[in-house]
C-alpha cells in the first residue's frame, strides 16, 4: 500500500506552472494598493484601511484616493485612480454601492488586475443591489479584472505585511490559511489567534463571491508555499464545479478543513421519488467533500485543531485508537467520544499484551484503554507508550495525565517528546488540569505533539483525522476497470426512450420504459410485458411463468395509483383476468393503457436495495445507494454520491451504509457479488451523467442475491425535466464526466490503427510500462533533468496524472489494439487564465510515427472546443523534433535573445 504521507511528486508541467505570476497575485502580493474612498474620520472604514496599509508596511505604495481632499493622513491624495502616475496593482473601494460600477471601470481602464470591494449594499438588499453586481461582473470579465467581495471585511497576508482590511489588528504571520465568508467571524477568530498565539499565512473575507470564490482562492492557496493547511468558514459554496475542481486538486497536497453553516436548516423541498426525500442538500455537500478530499468539522475550534494536528502528526491509516491513561475515568470519557464518533478501540495485540503485562503493575487494566494507573511516574508512561506504538492492530495513541500526587506532568512530557515526531502513527496528548500540568503541555506543544485540555477532545480530533485519511485514500487509489460488453452501453437505444417521452410531452417514463432504460446500461431487470386486453395478459403470464404480478400500465397518469395499482402471486389464468378487470375498475376509463405483467420474484433470500438520482440545486444530478424496500424512507440508510463513478468510489459510497456489512455476508448466508454491484452502480452513475434529461431516478428494490443468483432490478421510475425546458439549460453533472467526444482513430505512418482518447484513472498500471519504454534521452527532452523511473511512476504522482479533472485539464493517450499506451500529450489550464499549456512524450519505439502531431493536432482542438485564447509550451532549445511539430501545427517558437537560456517557446494563438 502506498504511503499516504509521502510527499507527492507532481508533473514538473504543473511548477512551470505555478512558478508564473497569477492573477490573484495582484490582489494577495500587490506591488502598489490603492484605497478608493480613503478618509479621515476616525472610525470610519475608509481610515481604517488606509492606516492598516501604511501601519503594516508590505513593501509598495498606498495611494488615497478621495477627489474632496489633497491628502489624507499625510499622504498625498489623487481625484481617481486614473490620475496615479504609478501602476496600480490592487484597488480596495469603501464608497457606497450606486458608485461601485464606475469605480470597477475607472480601474480597469487604468490597468488595476485586483479589486477588493468593501462597500455592502448589493445582492443582501434585494434587486437593485443585485442589478449593481451584475452590471460590475460584466465589466471585470470583459477587462480581465478579478473581485474579492463585495460585502467583505478585505485581505490581510501577515507574512508580506500587507493588511488591506479594516479589522482592527493584524494577524500573527503563521502557516495557515484562513478564508471565510463572514467578517465577523473573521475579526471574532482574529482576537482568539491573539491569545492562543496562532498565525496565518492569509486571512481572507471573501464575501459575496461575486468574481472570485473558493476555487479561485483554494486554487491560490494551494500553490501558495507559505500555506500549509487551508481553513474555510462556509455559508454557501457558489459555483460548485468550481469549488470541486480546485478542492480535489489541492486536497492531495495541502489539508483543507472546512466548517459550513446552516447543517440543520430545512432541506429543500421534497421531490416525488425516494431518492429526493432522502437527498438533503447539507448530505449533499458531504458526499462533495467526501469525493474531494475536504474534511468537515462541526465546531469552529475544530477548524485550527485539526490544521495544528495534520500539520504536526502522520495520518492515521484507520479508525483504531489506543488510548493509554493514569485514570480510569478519563479513559471511559474518551471511549464513548470515540466509538460516538464512528472510531474503534484498538483491539490489542498478543505480543503488545505480553509486553505491557512485563513492565505494569499487575493492577493495569489489561486491556484498552490502558490504564497505566495513578501512580505512574515517567519512565512507565514512556514504556507503555513505546509498546502501544508498535502494536500492529494500533492506528493512533491518545495519552492522558491526571494530575494525581505522585505525578509528574513535566517530566513525563520530557519523557514522551522523542515520540513527537518519529512515529508512523499520530500520537495526541490530553494533560488534564490546571497551573500544574502548563509546563508539560509548554514541552509537547513545542515538540510537536499536540495537546488537548480534555481527552474527549482530543478523540474527535483523531475522528476527524482518520476520516481525513480516508477521504484522501479515494483521491490516491486506482480503482479497476469494468470490461465493457459488447453493444453496451446502448446510448442510441437509451436516448431514442428518453427523447421519444420528451416529444410526447410527458415527464413520467413508464415502468416499461424505465426498465428498458435501464437495461440499455447493462443494469439486469425483471422481465415485463404490457398487455392492454385480457387475452393479451394471459398470453403474457403463459409465456412468462406463473406465478406472476399484474400492476397498472399508464402513459396518461403520472403517478402510480394504489386502487388496483399491483396483484402478486397470480397462479393461473383465472387469477390473471380477475387481476387485469381489479386493475382496469380502479382507473378512469380514459387513464387505462392497460397493465404489465412480470415473475413474481422470490424476495425471501435476497437484500432489497435502493438506486437513485436527484437533482441538486448546486452539484445537479446526485446519486444515492442504500437499503430499499417500502420501508426506505423509515431506515434512511443510505449514502449519496456525485457522478460520474469508478469502481473505487462505488465502493466507497457503498461503504458509507450499514447494509454493506449485510451484502458481504451474515449469520451463514452467502455473500453478494460485490464486484458486480460495483460495475453496475458505475453504469447507473454513466446513465446519469450521460442522459441529463433525467431529473429523478428510482431503482426500488434493486434485489441483490447472494450467490450467483446476481442483481435484479424489480422496479424503477424515471421523471424527466419537463420538456419546456430546452437541452442548453438542463443541470449538469458538479463533475465533468469522462469526455467521449475526444475518443478517435488514428492510422499511424507504418499503417497500425491506435485510438486515441482522454486518459483514465484506470489508466495507472499502463502508463508505468509506458515510462518504463522510455530512453533517457526522451526523458530529458521532456522532463529537462534525468527524472528517474522511481520519481516518474510513483503512485502519488501518476494519482494525480491519471485521475485529472478534465474541467480544467485534457491528457490524451495513445492506445495500440494490444491497449499499450505509446504516447501522452497533456494540456493544462492554470487557474485564472483563459490558456493553457501543453505536454508530449512519446515512448522511443514509435517516434517518427505521427503520433505526436496527431496528439498535438488533437489538444489543439481541444483548446478551440473549450473557448480558450492560446496554448503554450516550453521546450528545451535542443529538441528540434518537438518544435517541427510545433511549427506543423501553427505554433510560433520565440527564441531568447539570452544566449544561455535553455528553453524556447512554443504559442499558438486560437
Amino acid at each position: 500500500m502506498p504511503d499516504e504521507n509521502a510527499s507527492t511528486q507532481v508533473d514538473p508541467s504543473y511548477d512551470l506552472i505555478s512558478s508564473r505570476r497569477q492573477p490573484l497575485d495582484a490582489i494577495f502580493n500587490p506591488k502598489n494598493v490603492a484605497v478608493i474612498g480613503a478618509s479621515e474620520q476616525p472610525g470610519s472604514v475608509g481610515r481604517t484601511l488606509l492606516w492598516n496599509l501604511i501601519s503594516n508596511p508590505f513593501g509598495g505604495t498606498v495611494f488615497p484616493v478621495n477627489p474632496n481632499r489633497d491628502s489624507v493622513l499625510g499622504i498625498t491624495a489623487h481625484d481617481t485612480i486614473g490620475s496615479i502616475d504609478s501602476d496600480v496593482d490592487l484597488a480596495v473601494i469603501a464608497t457606497p454601492a450606486h458608485t461601485v460600477p464606475s469605480i470597477v471601470k475607472e480601474c480597469a481602464d487604468a490597468g488595476v488586475g485586483g479589486i477588493i470591494i468593501i462597500s455592502a449594499g448589493f445582492r443582501e438588499i434585494g434587486e437593485q443591489g443585485a442589478e449593481l453586481e451584475k452590471e460590475i461582473l460584466n465589466i471585470a470579465q470583459r477587462e480581465g479584472v478579478r473581485i474579492v467581495g463585495p460585502n467583505c471585511l478585505g485581505v490581510m497576508r501577515p507574512p508580506s505585511g500587507l493588511n488591506a482590511t479594516f479589522a482592527g489588528a493584524m494577524a500573527r504571520p503563521g502557516n495557515v490559511a484562513f478564508v471565510s465568508q463572514s467578517g465577523a467571524l473573521l475579526t471574532s477568530i482574529l482576537d482568539w489567534s491573539f491569545r492562543e498565539n496562532v498565525g496565518f499565512s492569509a486571512f481572507v473575507s471573501i464575501g459575496s463571491m461575486l468574481d472570485v470564490d473558493w476555487g479561485d482562492v483554494i486554487h491560490y492557496l494551494g500553490d501558495d508555499p507559505k500555506t500549509e493547511a487551508i481553513v474555510l468558514y462556509m455559508e454557501s459554496i457558489g459555483d460548485a464545479g468550481s469549488f470541486i475542481s480546485a478542492a480535489r486538486d489541492v486536497a492531495q497536497s495541502k489539508p483543507i478543513i472546512v466548517i459550513k453553516a446552516g447543517r440543520t436548516q430545512a432541506a429543500a423541498q421534497a421531490a416525488a421519488s425516494h431518492t429526493g426525500t432522502l437527498a438533503g442538500s447539507d448530505a449533499v455537500l458531504d458526499a462533495a467533500f467526501r469525493r474531494t478530499g475536504v474534511l468537515r468539522v462541526d465546531r469552529i475550534n475544530d477548524l485550527f485543531y485539526m490544521a495544528e494536528v495534520l500539520a504536526k502528526q502522520p495520518r492515521p491509516r484507520g479508525p483504531r485508537l489506543t488510548i493509554l491513561t493514569n485514570a480510569g475515568g478519563p479513559g471511559v470519557l474518551a471511549t464513548d467520544a470515540l466509538i460516538e464518533g464512528g472510531g474503534e478501540l484498538t483491539p490489542i495485540s498478543d505480543h503488545a499484551m505480553e509486553q505491557f503485562n512485563a513492565v505494569l503493575p499487575e493492577a493495569w487494566s489489561h486491556g484498552n484503554p490502558v490504564d497505566i494507573l495513578g501512580d505512574a511516574d515517567p519512565k512507565r508512561y514512556a514504556q507503555a507508550l513505546e509498546i502501544a506504538s508498535q502494536d500492529e492492530n494500533s492506528d493512533g495513541l491518545l495519552v492522558v495525565l491526571t494530575p494525581q500526587a505522585m505525578t509528574e506532568p513535566t517530566k513525563t512530557a520530557e519523557h514522551l517528546r522523542p515520540y513527537a515526531r518519529n512515529n508512523r502513527k499520530p500520537v495526541l496528548a490530553s494533560w488534564m488540569g490546571g497551573a500544574a500540568i502548563e509546563s508539560g503541555e509548554n514541552i509537547l506543544n513545542e515538540a510537536g505533539l499536540p495537546t488537548f485540555a480534555y481527552p474527549d477532545t482530543a478523540v474527535r480530533a483523531f475522528n476527524n483525522m482518520w476520516r481525513y485519511s480516508y477521504n484522501l485514500k479515494a483521491l490516491y487509489e486506482t480503482p479497476s476497470l469494468p470490461q465493457d460488453e459488447e453493444g453496451l452501453p446502448a446510448r442510441d437505444d437509451a436516448n431514442s426512450i428518453v427523447q421519444s417521452a420528451h416529444k410526447d410531452g410527458r415527464v413520467l417514463l413508464t415502468e416499461a420504459e424505465s426498465k428498458r432504460l435501464l437495461k440499455a446500461y447493462g443494469i439486469p431487470t425483471v422481465e415485463t410485458r404490457i398487455a392492454e386486453t385480457k387475452n393479451d395478459a394471459v398470453a403474457a403470464a403463459d409465456d412468462i411463468g406463473y406465478p406472476v404480478v399484474v400492476k397498472l400500465h399508464s402513459l396518461s397518469i403520472t403517478h402510480k395509483t394504489d386502487v388496483g395499482g399491483v396483484k402478486l402471486n397470480l397462479e393461473n389464468a383465472e387469477e390473471v383476468e380477475s387481476a387485469f378487470d381489479a386493475v382496469k375498475g380502479g382507473v378512469p376509463a380514459d387513464g387505462f393503457d392497460g397493465v404489465t405483467v412480470q415473475p413474481m420474484v422470490d424476495l425471501s433470500d435476497a437484500y432489497e436495495l435502493i438506486v437513485g438520482s436527484s437533482m441538486d440545486d448546486q452539484f445537479g444530478p446526485v446519486l444515492l445507494f442504500g437499503s430499499g424496500g417500502q420501508l426506505v424512507e423509515v431506515v434512511k440508510d443510505s449514502a449519496l454520491g456525485l457522478p460520474p463513478l469508478n469502481t473505487t468510489l462505488a465502493r466507497r459510497m457503498m461503504e458509507q451504509t450499514k447494509i454493506y456489512e449485510a451484502l458481504q455476508g451474515v449469520r451463514g448466508r452467502e455473500p453478494v457479488d460485490m464486484d458486480a454491484l460495483e460495475k453496475l452502480m458505475v453504469r447507473f452513475s454513466q446513465l446519469v451523467a450521460e442522459q441529463p434529461r433525467i431529473k429523478e431516478i428510482d431503482v426500488n428494490p434493486l434485489l441483490a442475491q447472494p450467490g450467483d443468483e446476481g442483481l435484479l432490478a424489480l422496479d424503477a421510475r424515471v421523471v424527466l425535466h419537463p420538456y419546456e425546458v430546452d437541452d442548453a439549460d438542463l443541470p449538469s453533472p458538479a463533475i465533468r464526466p469522462y469526455p467521449r467526444q475526444y475518443v478517435g482513430q488514428h492510422t499511424m505512418r507504418s499503417g497500425k490503427e491506435v485510438t486515441v482518447r482522454p486518459i483514465r484513472p484506470e489508466d495507472e498500471p499502463k502508463v508505468v510500462q509506458f515510462h518504463k519504454e522510455l530512453s533517457e534521452r526522451s526523458v530529458y527532452l521532456r522532463y529537462a533533468s534525468l527524472m528517474k523511473l522511481e520519481q516518474r511512476v510513483a503512485h502519488e504522482r501518476l494519482a494525480r496524472i491519471c485521475f485529472i479533472d478534465y474541467a480544467r485539464e485534457m491528457a490524451l493517450v495513445a492506445e495500440t489494439e494490444d491497449e499499450e499506451i505509446i504516447g501522452i500529450g497533456r494540456l493544462t489550464q492554470p487557474p485564472g487564465r483563459n490558456e493553457a499549456e501543453f505536454a508530449m512524450l512519446v515512448i522511443d519505439e514509435y517516434q517518427g510515427e505521427g503520433i505526436g502531431t496527431e496528439l498535438l493536432r488533437r489538444l489543439v482542438q481541444v483548446g478551440e472546443d473549450e473557448g480558450l485564447d492560446r496554448i503554450t509550451a516550453d521546450i528545451l532549445r535542443q529538441n528540434r523534433a518537438m518544435q517541427r511539430v510545433c511549427e506543423k501545427i501553427g505554433f510560433q517558437i520565440l527564441h531568447s535573445n539570452d544566449p544561455a537560456e535553455e528553453m524556447v517557446k512554443a504559442v499558438k494563438e486560437l
